[in-house]
């Protein structure tokens, strides 16, 4: 999975790859009508969508008195400035911002709200990156592209490496070019009738559209006609702050990434950060600036956790009194292991109790400095809550990392991976995109349209796993609240077991026009419901001290 989720707007705009000059609306099917904004917090019984049932959650709250629990974001960064985050922020107390010094010793320098690993001098940032398996092919290829056989390698086990590492490559890149072929044309078309539509609408340069401008746009020939009816299309079911500049902004960061796949800049990190990737002691890099223009996804991830409850702006988080730290360490592209075990050590060493982890990838070189990390935050008691992944693969049998099978051959309880699932009780409830495995994928929360908070004071409807997994973290935090004795263990197995098992729920397999049961797609077979995992930890007795 890669960090970017798949919006509503690049779903839509889809339609026009084929010929965006020719669409008219008799062409195309009705599009069902979208879920409430807030859906996923509904509850299915009251309110007819499949949310965690979380105003029932904080009715069976009422009169209890809860405790600040630090969730920590690792994620593309955030927007501090963002009203609905700005209160929560985590702050570093023994931290004396702005004075260029460590004062905590923590070995970061005024990290006062989190850190960026992927931060280096001069206010740079290592925004863009290639995937892993683009990165692994290229440090492999002069030693063993012309070697044909296992017997004629030296080292037999880094040879059976290097094959998986060019198939997945070679899957990567096919898959990029493919899609490059497609949206390149569509991103010269959309480019070409946003300009239509803001010549009509006489808009000044740097100025953008939204879907309400549009009804105020008499269409007086075809092509501006097809120019508005493409765009209200595509900004039909986004807020009203959504804008034809957002829209295409989006799409030119997906059309970087999959060129960096096809023409990857493999120098980024050592023009930008300076360190050395394949070196875990080599410590002494990023920065504690967290916003530059990839926060989106961080922000968004961050206000679905813990946004301010009840202030008449943006949206509700799940949890009501958590603080975010934000650790920027997942580019638009694959994240090195190094920096992902860094920024697990660095939010347990500074007071996080769960960690949200939306990202994941086909290789990990690294792998077991990430699984050190993770038992580390094991032996620490911290929760982590990773995103399965939007690839609709079985990861049984097609591993994202990171994951809780350790090279060691042991497994950890205090990882929970999460599959993403729609609003309604239908055959689509598992979204078409998300990654499924009984073995592997422990439960499944809301992923599919879900609306959160952006950066710059805007707001987002996306699909992904990337949001069904810190809807899973911001349960986990309400729980820790309002029952701070349970541990990271314990939490796992109160959201496991609030995902009752929805026997007999027949749905279509992610990925495929096969029906399944629900149950077989994820380990406890339901969805993360925040009342009923509530109920379960009321009743638990706790493991770990005040």
């Amino acid at each position: 999975m890669k960090i970017s989720f798949k919006t509503t707007a690049l779903a839509a705009v889809a339609l026009f790859a084929i010929n965006i000059t020719q669409v008219s609306a008799q062409e195309l099917a009705v599009k069902p009508a979208d879920p409430p904004k807030n859906w996923h917090t509904l509850d299915l019984k009251q309110d007819g969508y499949f949310g965690i049932s979380l105003n029932q959650a904080y009715d069976f709250l009422k009169g209890k008195k809860s405790k600040t629990v630090v969730v920590a974001t690792i994620d593309s960064g955030i927007d501090t400035l963002q009203k609905d985050l700005r209160p929560i922020l985590w702050v570093n107390t023994k931290e004396k911002a702005g004075n260029g010094k460590d004062d905590d010793g923590n070995g970061y320098i005024d990290d006062l709200h989190g850190w960026n690993f992927l931060g280096g001098p001069n206010n740079k940032c290592d925004v863009n990156e290639t995937t892993e398996e683009v990165r692994e092919y290229f440090r492999l290829k002069n030693k063993y592209a012309n070697i044909t056989t296992a017997a004629a390698a030296k080292d037999k086990a880094e040879y059976a490496y290097w094959v998986k590492v060019k198939d997945v490559r070679d899957s990567t890149v096919s898959k990029s070019q493919a899609e490059l072929d497609q949206l390149t044309p569509l991103m010269n078309a959309l480019v070409t009738t946003d300009a239509f539509i803001k010549k009509s609408l006489n808009l000044k340069a740097g100025q953008s559209f939204t879907k309400n401008d549009l009804t105020k746009l008499d269409a007086k020939n075809d092509t501006l006609s097809k120019s508005k009816y493409i765009w209200g299309l595509i900004l039909q079911d986004a807020d009203n702050a959504k804008t034809d500049t957002k829209t295409i902004t989006e799409l030119s960061e997906y059309i970087t990434k999959l060129n960096n796949d096809v023409n990857p800049d493999l120098e980024a990190r050592k023009r930008v950060v300076g360190d050395n990737p394949d070196d875990i002691n080599d410590k002494k890099y990023g920065s504690n600036q967290l916003k530059f223009e990839d926060a989106s996804h961080g922000t968004g991830v961050a206000g679905l956790i813990g946004a301010v409850r009840g202030n008449g702006y943006g949206i509700d988080g799940v949890a009501d009194n958590v603080k975010i730290m934000a650790i920027k360490a997942v580019p638009n592209g694959d994240e090195y292991d190094k920096d992902i075990a860094n920024a697990i050590r660095y939010a347990v060493d500074n007071g996080a109790k769960v960690v949200n982890m939306s990202f994941g990838k086909k290789i990990s070189p690294h792998k077991k400095w990430v699984d050190d990390a993770i038992k580390y935050a094991a032996d620490k008691d911290v929760l982590l809550v990773q995103a399965s992944g939007n690839d609709n693969q079985n990861v049984d049998v097609k591993p994202e990392f990171p994951n809780d099978n350790l090279l060691d051959g042991t497994k950890v309880d205090n990882l929970i991976s999460v599959g993403a699932s729609g609003s309604l009780n239908d055959e689509n409830l598992a979204g078409s995109f998300s990654n499924y495995g009984k073995n592997s994928v422990d439960v499944f929360a809301p992923g599919v349209k879900v609306t959160s908070i952006d950066k710059d004071a805007e707001f987002n409807t996306a699909d992904g796993t990337s949001f069904a997994s810190p809807i899973t973290a911001g349960v986990a935090a309400l729980v820790l609240e309002y029952y701070p004795t349970l541990s990271a263990r314990q939490l796992k197995e109160v959201i496991i077991a609030s995902a009752k098992p929805l026997n007999g729920t027949t749905v279509l397999k992610p990925g495929s026009k096969e029906k399944v049961d629900f149950t077989t797609l994820s380990k406890s077979g339901g969805i993360v419901n925040a009342l009923e995992a509530l109920k379960i930890a009321s009743k638990m007795k706790g493991e770990r001290k005040k």
